[in-house]
C-alpha cells in the first residue's frame, strides 16, 4: 500500500491540486529532499528543480538558495520574495535572515523599509543603528534606546554596543541609568556586564562600582568597608548568593561578617541562607537539614519545600518528612504527589486511619502517584478520555488548510524546524476546535508531538489516544516477548524518549524512537547477534531501534535484579548515578527510593514512565496491571479495571 494513501482526504486533495499524484508523492518528497539539501550546499541548479515548481514546499526550496547567499543577495530579488510569499511562514523566515545581512553591509533604508516589530535585542539594536545612521534619532529613538538599555542585567548583542556608545554621547546614560543596569546586572550575577556598564561613571563611583563587580565574581573582606547603604547590602547579597552555588560552606561561613558590617535584612540573609540550603540538600550533604533549618519560613519557596521533604525522607525521618509536608501551601500540599506521600508517612508514623482520605484524593487523578493510592485503596484506575465527536467534514476542512499542508510535507522529509513555523502560523488561525482537529490530522500523519505540545486545559488533556500514541504495536510486542518484557512499559519509554518520532536525537547524540546512543547500538546490536545492523544510521530504523532499545532494558533489567523502577532510572541517569542512589538508601520503598532521586530529570522521568505504562497498558489491553507490582517487575499478577471518577480531574503529571 502506498504511504500516501495513509494520508487524510483533506491533505490527498490539496496535494493533488498542487500537482503531487499519489504514484509519485514519495518520489517527489525525495527530489525535494535532495534539491533543499544541494541549495544549502550551494550546488543547486534551475533545471534540477524545475519539476517542483508546483510543489506546495517550492517556497522553502527557494528560501534554501537565496539563504544561502543572504549576504550578496540582490533586494530586489528579497523583495520579491517577500512579496511572492506575504503571510506565510517561509516570508517571515527569511525575513528573519535577511535583515540582519541588510545590518551587516549597512543598508539601513532597505533594513528600515522592511523591518517589522521584534523582540530579538540585537535585531532593534540594527534598527536603532539604522535610524541614527539615516538622521532619525530622535526622542522616541533614545527612549527605546534607553529602554533596551535597562530590559536585561545579562550581555546584550555587539550591534548593541553602537546604540548606548551614541545614546552616551548625547547624555542618555546618566548616572543613575548606568546604575540601574549595574544593579540589574549584579541581580543577574554578571560581573562582566556590571563594569561594561560602569564605564562613563564619574571616577570614584567607577571605583565603586568595579569593586562591588570584583564582589560579584569572588567575594573578597573589602567589603567590610563598603558604604553601609541598600545597594552595597543588595550586592553583598548577589555575591553571597553566586558563592553558595558553588562553596556553600564558604558562604555559610561569610554571611555573619558581612551581616555585621553591612546590616543585611533578615529577608538578605534569608535569600543567602537559601542558597545555601537549595546547594547543600541537591546533594543530601550531612549538613543539609541543618541548613535547611537556618533558612526562615518566609525565603521558602515550592522548590525548598520540596527538598526539606525530600531530605527528611533520605534519612529516613518519617516525622520531619511529614512535618515538612505540612508546611507547604496549600495548591503544592494538595497535589497527588504530596497527598500520597502524606499518606505514606501517616502510615510510617502510626497513624494509618488517617491516611485513607488522602489517597482518596491522590487516586482520583491518572498520575504516578494516583495510580499508587488506587492500589492502596484497592480500587480501580481513574480514567477519563473524552470523545469530542468531531464530524469528518470540520477534520477535512481543516487539513486543507495550506499552511497545514505544508507543515506536514515539511515533517515528512525531516526539517522540523520549519514544520514548526508553519504549524504555528496555521495554529495562530484556528480556533479551539480547529486547533484540536489539526492535531489529529497531524497524529493520523505520524506527527505525534502535536498532542504533547498544543493540547491544552484539563478537557484537551483527556485526549488519551491523541497523547499516548500507539505505532509500530508489532514491534513492541515481538521484542517485549523476545526479552520477557511488558509491551506497554516499551511503548512507554518510547513515548517519554521520543514520542513516537523515529527521527528523533538528542543533544547527546541518541537516536530514534528509544534514544539509543551510537556506543550503545553498536554493542546490544553485537551482542544480540543482530544481523543487518549497519552502523548509528540504522537506529533510525524503528525496528531496528526497537530491537536494541528493548534488549537494552533487558540487560538493565537482569544488572538490577529485576526491579523496573531501578532499572528506568538507569536508562535515563546511567550507571554510575544509579549505583551510587542504590549504594546511599538500599532498603528504601520503591516509591521513597524514586522521590529521593537527586536528579529532578531522572525523578520526574522514572515517575512518568510507570505513569505511561499504566495508560500504555490500558490501551493494548483495556485494562492494566497493578502500578505497585509492576514497578517492581510484577506483571503476571492481578489486572485492574479504569473507571471514570464523578468530577474528572486530569493534571500536568500525566503529560
Amino acid at each position: 500500500m502506498s504511504r500516501f494513501s495513509l494520508l487524510p482526504l483533506g491533505i490527498f486533495l490539496s496535494l493533488a491540486t498542487a500537482g503531487l499524484h499519489a504514484q509519485n508523492v514519495e518520489a517527489q518528497r525525495a527530489a525535494l529532499r535532495t534539491a533543499i539539501a544541494n541549495a544549502e550546499a550551494g550546488k543547486a541548479d534551475d533545471a534540477s528543480i524545475s519539476g517542483l515548481r508546483n510543489h506546495p514546499l517550492y517556497g522553502w526550496l527557494e528560501y534554501a538558495r537565496l539563504r544561502r547567499n543572504i549576504d550578496t543577495l540582490a533586494t530586489s530579488q528579497a523583495q520579491d520574495f517577500l512579496k511572492r510569499y506575504q503571510g506565510q511562514a517561509v516570508a517571515e523566515t527569511f525575513r528573519a535572515a535577511w535583515l540582519p545581512a541588510l545590518a551587516r553591509r549597512q543598508d539601513w533604508p532597505t533594513l528600515l523599509a522592511n523591518y517589522t516589530s521584534s523582540t530579538d535585542p540585537g535585531l532593534r539594536c540594527a534598527v536603532l543603528n539604522a535610524r541614527q545612521a539615516t538622521g532619525k534619532a530622535d526622542a522616541q529613538w533614545t527612549s527605546e534606546a534607553q529602554a533596551l538599555w535597562r530590559s536585561s542585567g545579562k550581555s546584550l548583542p555587539d550591534a548593541c554596543d553602537p546604540v548606548f556608545a551614541v545614546l552616551a554621547s548625547r547624555g542618555g546614560l546618566p548616572a543613575a541609568l548606568r546604575w540601574e543596569r549595574i544593579d540589574a546586572a549584579a541581580d543577574a550575577q554578571q560581573p562582566a556586564v556590571m563594569r561594561a556598564a560602569a564605564r562613563g561613571l564619574p571616577a570614584a563611583e567607577l571605583a565603586q562600582a568595579n569593586d562591588y563587580a570584583a564582589f560579584v565574581d569572588k567575594p573578597d573582606a573589602r567589603a567590610l568597608n563598603w558604604p553601609k547603604n541598600e545597594r552595597s547590602r543588595r550586592i553583598a547579597t548577589d555575591g553571597l548568593e553566586k558563592l553558595a552555588k558553588t562553596d556553600p560552606g564558604a558562604a555559610e561561613q561569610q554571611l555573619p561578617q558581612y551581616t555585621r558590617a553591612l546590616e543585611l535584612s533578615a529577608a538578605q540573609q534569608g535569600q543567602v541562607r537559601y542558597q545555601i540550603a537549595l546547594w547543600t540538600v541537591a546533594s543530601y550533604l550531612p549538613e543539609s537539614a541543618l541548613r535547611l533549618a537556618a533558612v526562615p519560613e518566609s525565603a521558602y519557596d515550592e522548590r525548598l519545600h520540596e527538598w526539606r521533604t525530600r531530605e527528611a525522607m533520605a534519612r529516613g525521618d518519617w516525622p520531619a518528612a511529614l512535618a515538612a509536608i505540612r508546611k507547604m501551601p496549600p495548591a503544592q500540599r494538595n497535589d497527588s504527589r504530596w497527598r500520597w506521600f502524606e499518606g505514606r508517612l501517616l502510615e510510617k508514623t502510626g497513624k494509618s486511619a488517617d491516611a485513607t482520605a488522602l489517597y482518596r484524593a491522590a487516586a482520583s487523578e491518572p498520575t504516578f502517584h494516583g495510580f499508587l493510592a488506587a492500589d492502596k485503596l484497592k480500587q480501580p484506575y481513574a480514567l477519563c478520555p473524552w470523545n469530542p465527536g468531531d464530524s469528518a467534514q470540520a477534520k477535512s476542512s481543516v487539513a486543507r488548510d495550506p499552511a497545514l499542508v505544508r507543515a506536514l510535507e515539511l515533517f515528512k522529509i525531516e526539517r522540523p524546524l520549519w514544520a514548526a513555523r508553519e504549524w504555528a502560523d496555521a495554529l495562530s488561525r484556528f480556533d479551539d476546535t480547529q486547533r484540536r482537529l489539526a492535531v489529529e490530522v497531524a497524529s493520523d500523519n505520524g506527527w505525534f508531538d502535536r498532542a504533547v505540545f498544543a493540547l491544552k486545559g484539563p478537557q484537551e488533556q483527556r485526549l488519551y489516544k491523541l497523547r499516548f500514541p500507539l505505532h509500530h504495536d508489532d514491534s513492541i510486542r515481538r521484542e517485549a516477548a523476545r526479552n520477557a518484557l511488558d509491551p506497554a512499559w516499551i511503548a512507554a519509554e518510547i513515548r517519554a524518549e521520543s514520542i513516537f518520532n523515529p527521527s528523533a536525537r538528542s543533544p547527546a547524540n541518541a537516536m530514534g524512537l528509544m534514544q539509543v546512543l551510537p556506543a550503545t547500538g553498536a554493542s546490544v546490536a553485537k551482542r544480540i547477534g543482530l544481523s543487518g545492523y549497519g552502523g548509528a544510521a540504522s537506529l533510525y530504523d524503528p525496528d531496528t531501534n526497537i530491537a536494541i532499545g528493548s534488549a537494552y532494558l533487558r540487560q538493565l533489567m537482569d544488572k538490577y535484579n529485576g526491579q523496573p523502577y531501578v532499572t528506568i532510572a538507569a536508562y535515563n541517569a546511567g550507571p554510575t548515578p544509579t549505583a551510587r542512589w542504590q549504594s546511599q538508601r538500599p532498603d528504601f520503598d520503591p516509591d521513597f527510593w524514586i522521590e529521593t532521586i537527586s536528579y529532578k530529570e531522572t525523578r520526574e522521568y522514572v515517575a512518568r514512565v510507570l505513569a505511561f505504562s499504566v495508560i500504555y497498558d490500558w490501551r493494548l489491553n483495556g485494562d492494566a496491571a497493578t502500578l505497585s507490582e509492576r514497578m517492581v517487575g510484577k506483571i503476571d499478577t492481578r489486572r485492574k479495571p479504569f473507571t471514570c471518577p464523578s468530577v474528572p480531574v486530569v493534571t500536568s503529571g500525566s503529560r
